[in-house]
């Protein structure tokens, strides 16, 4: 699913907000880096170009509502920064990261192969998950190969 304006548009007002310059520029700017990881400074950054005068706080606030509205997922990467990636509602799970140690790299793994293993967690412990987060540490190729 992705969402357009008019979508998006829709889904604030549901929520009792209103369709912003900024709030578009920002959510225009998470679907056109789709697959990234980018801190609130970095979304700020390529926002400025298209909006110049939005400022930090804006972003920052933007980025919080769009997490709220599931629109957006928080990302630990263990770097020491907050970043956020495109994640729709719809989506079962979160897709799983492999971080290499050496540059800093992250590489994302879309398959799911903890179905099974969730099914059988479930089944032994009465348990209903609703979701996991999976990061592999490591060196990446490109490391592998200097």
């Amino acid at each position: 699913m992705s969402l357009n304006g008019i979508e998006f548009k829709g889904l604030l007002k549901e929520k009792g907000f209103k369709l912003t310059t900024q709030r578009r520029a920002v959510l225009e700017i998470m679907q056109d880096h789709k697959g990234e990881h980018l801190t609130t400074e970095e979304i700020y950054e390529l926002v400025k170009e298209r909006c110049p005068e939005i400022g930090l706080a804006t972003v920052y606030r933007t980025v919080q509502l769009l997490e709220s509205l599931k629109l957006v997922r928080k990302l630990n990467l263990d770097d020491g920064c907050c970043r956020y990636e495109l994640g729709l509602e719809d989506e079962d799970h979160h897709h799983h990261h492999l971080i290499c140690e050496e540059c800093g790299k992250v590489i994302e793994v879309a398959e799911d192969l903890l179905d099974p293993l969730e099914t059988k967690i479930e089944d032994l412990f009465n348990f209903k998950i609703t979701d996991h987060k999976l990061k592999f540490y490591g060196v990446c190729e490109d490391c592998l190969n200097h």
